[in-house]
Order: C-alpha cells, then sequence, then structure tokens
C-alpha cells in the first residue's frame, strides 16, 4: 500500500517519457541535428590534431566532452519547446501529473536521446582519432552516464524555464554551461584518465565522489522547484 504513490509517480514519469521519444523519433529534428553536428565537429577537428601526439591525449576527455555538451544542447532546447504547439504545455501543467513526475519523465527521454548520441559520437572518436577505449569501457560508460544526467537535469529545468524566451536556443546554454563547471570539470577528468587506461580509484576517486554528489544535489533541487518553474 504503501509502494502505490510510488509507483503511480514512476508510471505516470515513464508516461511522459515514451511520449516524448515517440515526438522525437516522429521527427528526428533534434537527433539528427544533434548527430550531424557533432559527427562535423570529429571529422573536422581530425584534420587540425594528430591522435599520436601526448598533447592530444592530455585534452581527449575535454574534447570528447565538449562535443557531447554542444550537440546535447540541441536536445535539450526541444524538450519543452515541442509543447509550445497547440497548447498542450498548458495541458500538461493541468493535468493530474505532478510537475516533478514531468520533470522526470522528460529528463528521462532527454538522457535516453543524449546517450545514443554520445554512443555514436564515442564510436566515432575512436574512429577518427584511434582511441582505445575499451580498455576501461565500463567505468568510462559509467562517467559518461553520470555527466549526462548532470547535463540532462541541467538543461531540462532551464528548458522549461526559457521555453516562452524568443532567444531560448540562446539563452539555454549561456544558463546551464556555468552550473555544470564542477560536473564537466570532474566527467572530464575522469574520462582523459580512462581513455588513457588510467582506471577510476586513488588520486581521481574525489572526481567520482563530485560528479554523483553533483546530480544527487541538483536533481533534488530540480525536483523540488519544479512546480514554481511550471506554475510560477
Amino acid at each position: 500500500m504503501l509502494l502505490d504513490p510510488l509507483f503511480l509517480f514512476l508510471r505516470q514519469s515513464f508516461t511522459i517519457a515514451a511520449k516524448d521519444l515517440r515526438s522525437e523519433l516522429r521527427t528526428k529534428e533534434a537527433l539528427n541535428a544533434s548527430l550531424a553536428f557533432s559527427l562535423v565537429i570529429l571529422v573536422l577537428f581530425s584534420f587540425a590534431f594528430d591522435p599520436s601526439t601526448d598533447q592530444f591525449h592530455d585534452f581527449s576527455g575535454g574534447f570528447l566532452w565538449l562535443v557531447f555538451t554542444f550537440a546535447g544542447t540541441l536536445v535539450l532546447n526541444r524538450s519543452f519547446a515541442r509543447e509550445l504547439q497547440n497548447d498542450c504545455l498548458d495541458a500538461l501543467v493541468a493535468s493530474p501529473v505532478p510537475a516533478s513526475a514531468l520533470f522526470i519523465g522528460k529528463a528521462l527521454a532527454n538522457l535516453f536521446l543524449l546517450m545514443v548520441i554520445e554512443f555514436v559520437s564515442l564510436l566515432a572518436f575512436a574512429f577518427f582519432y584511434d582511441v582505445n577505449w575499451t580498455r576501461q569501457a565500463w567505468s568510462l560508460l559509467l562517467v559518461i552516464a553520470l555527466g549526462t544526467w548532470a547535463l540532462t537535469v541541467i538543461g531540462t529545468v532551464f528548458s522549461a524555464l526559457t521555453v516562452n524566451l524568443r532567444l531560448r536556443e540562446l539563452m539555454l546554454p549561456t544558463l546551464v554551461y556555468p552550473l555544470l563547471i564542477p560536473a564537466l570539470m570532474a566527467a572530464i577528468l575522469l574520462t582523459t584518465d580512462l581513455l588513457g587506461g588510467t582506471p577510476i580509484g586513488g588520486e581521481n576517486l574525489i572526481w567520482m565522489k563530485v560528479l554523483v554528489a553533483f546530480d544527487v544535489i541538483f536533481t533534488a533541487v530540480a525536483l523540488a522547484m519544479m512546480d514554481t518553474v511550471l506554475v510560477g
């Protein structure tokens, strides 16, 4: 009996996530744009860097996350913007679904889309830059998932905040990137170590703790604020 509210919350969240995924997969607007952007950036910069140099390995994680975050904002910007047609956003806010379930549903849909884009980008990155990411594959995928959730949480909140702004495509990255600095620093340093074959532990373990703490804290804050963000 005590679990009934939790099951209802999860069902509502997954319903919102499924709706968003069906809507995006029907048009593929954000997905195609993000994939094209990330692949073009990876191809263009492959002519500028020599992947065999030590300097490239020192900033390989930063370059990969630069691609992830820039491509990710194209998906996140569409999260609430697609609800503007036919006053769908007003209908969602007026529905019995709580704002927290609406947020989690949209965040899960965004996470799925971003992980697809990032996995394709990671394969292209390994091909063009001759990087063997399989040495620490599971640890790398965990870091990417945690870093992507941080991007998703912050991006989904600000997507809701900027949905009615005329320049939301410009405002979203301007607001999101400064808040993401701690999570991005942790993800970049961990990714660089893992791509170089260094496992998580010892000196870099603190960055994993920072990444997990960032995800937990900002998820809790986003859930608490979502009523205010959507309703005012």
